[in-house]
């Protein structure tokens, strides 16, 4: 999408407040004991209060108002009978729409105490976002993005995932451009235009650069940890502004 009006920079604004709002009252929840049914439950009814309604079960048909994915679970992990317990790797991803405008957003942390490799990749996701931000400006080309991404990560002794990349969001779910990639890949490379929405969103990973989807769609890993860190931006000569902050 690209956002031109007021009436669309409102719109985006007010859903990204919702679903920013629903991914920090989940992280605050996240406590041992609990289920990732029970969170997304919680995400439910938040949705519903702010008029809002869940993406990918709008969209997809999803069995859940959001994606909760534990450990080895690295995204789009279903909500069910999971129980969360201390030190676990948790990644909580919400997305929806409002009035015809969507946001997506996601987060990787830590439940309490957990191994200090968790807690870097946890920091470094958020490096990686914050480096790429830099490079998220109209005229700019969208490889760079991913290209100080993956220097982030190999400057931290880590990789990225290169199945998993970013993508267009405003109006629909997913939309162009198609790839927002974690690395320096020109294939689809593209200038990046004033107004443009993207989910920007780095996967950082200990060792493997590839992750397997199962039956069910949740995209696991074998032999790492991953961790994500996403929000959705607008392009502006000004700088992006982030709607899911």
């Amino acid at each position: 999408m690209i956002a031109k009006t007021e009436e669309d920079f409102n719109g985006l604004k007010e859903i990204g407040k919702i679903v920013a709002s629903i991914r920090d009252e989940l992280v605050q929840r996240t406590i041992p004991g609990i289920t990732t049914k029970e969170l997304d439950d919680i995400a439910g009814e938040f949705l519903e209060r702010a008029g809002a309604v869940s993406a990918p079960k709008g969209e997809y048909d999803f069995p859940g108002y959001t994606c909760i994915s534990v450990n080895e679970e690295v995204a789009h992990g279903i909500p069910g009978h999971r129980v969360i317990y201390e030190g676990d790797l948790v990644n909580i991803d919400v997305s929806g729409s409002k009035n015809g405008y969507f946001a997506d957003t996601g987060i990787s942390f830590v439940v309490g105490e957990g191994e200090e490799v968790l807690m870097k990749i946890c920091d470094v996701a958020k490096k990686a976002f914050e480096a790429g931000l830099k490079k998220a400006k109209p005229g700019s080309k969208k490889s760079r993005i991913g290209k100080v991404v993956f220097q982030t990560a190999r400057e931290n002794g880590l990789t990225v995932v290169k199945n998993l990349t970013g993508h267009g969001i405003g109006r629909t779910i997913h939309e162009a451009p198609d790839h927002i990639y974690n690395y320096n890949d020109t294939w689809d490379d593209e200038l990046l235009k004033e107004g443009m929405v993207i989910a920007f969103e780095p996967f950082i990973s200990t060792f493997e650069e590839e992750v397997s989807q199962k039956e069910d769609g949740t995209f696991v890993t074998e032999k790492s940890f991953v961790a994500q860190y996403e929000h959705t931006i607008i392009l502006t000569k000004d700088g992006p502004i982030i709607t899911t902050l």
